[in-house]
């Protein structure tokens, strides 16, 4: 799951990106409304976190331009001001969801979750194959009733390879869908995640390496 957050006031956006990283999520953050553009026109996000008052280009521009060009990307605009009024504007400019602050980050990192369910595929709570069984609400992961003790980085690779249902997934794949923007591509970071998955799950090995192609379970 892979997530903007777009919010002018930059230690908030730090905190909130700081937060949804270790709830294994993809973040990546911009300050200003232009730079939100920007990122949004070169990734494929699930979900923005938009602060509604951006410098450069205005949150209300953002949202408005995201809807007319038809994106995917779920919208989950922030704002300082709570009223009523407010919040119907937000949602009347093509918002998904309104979140006043000051919040509380549970809530936060439930409601990015919801937005991602409502902009994807449906994924079940929980995903088995091959005795794995991953609680994707829960985040916790069972091999034949063991529990693995995963990073945020290799459970949200082992539910991509769980999510492809025996199919293959490649590594440019991998690198979108669960890092961030700041991955270097010629890093090795998928192959040192993988390697070190595949000793978590221990034996006999489950994770095959498609030569050329990509990883399936």
């Amino acid at each position: 799951m892979r997530v903007l957050v777009a919010e002018d006031e930059e230690i908030l956006a730090e905190l909130v990106a700081t937060g949804l990283r270790r709830a294994g999520l993809a973040v990546d953050t911009v300050y200003s409304g232009d730079a939100a553009l920007a990122y949004l026109g070169l990734h494929d996000y699930d979900v923005v976190v938009l602060d509604r008052d951006l410098p450069r280009v205005h949150g209300d521009d953002v949202a408005r331009r995201l809807v007319a060009a038809g994106s995917r990307t779920r919208i989950l605009m922030l704002t300082a001001a709570g009223s009523m009024e407010d919040r119907v504007a937000g949602l009347d400019l093509g918002a998904d969801d309104y979140l006043g602050k000051p919040f509380e980050f549970p809530e936060l990192v439930s409601r990015v979750r919801a937005l991602r369910r409502r902009s994807a595929r449906p994924v079940p709570p929980q995903l088995e194959r091959q005795g794995i069984r991953l609680d994707t609400v829960r985040r916790t992961a069972f091999r034949e009733g063991r529990e693995l003790d995963l990073s945020p980085k290799e459970f949200s690779v082992l539910q991509l390879l769980l999510e492809a249902d025996g199919g293959t997934v490649s590594a440019e794949e991998l690198l979108e869908r669960a890092w961030d923007a700041n991955a270097d591509p010629f890093t090795g970071a998928v192959r040192v995640c993988m390697s070190k998955l595949r000793g978590k799950l221990g034996e006999p090995a489950l994770i095959r390496t498609v030569q050329g192609v990509g990883y399936a379970l």
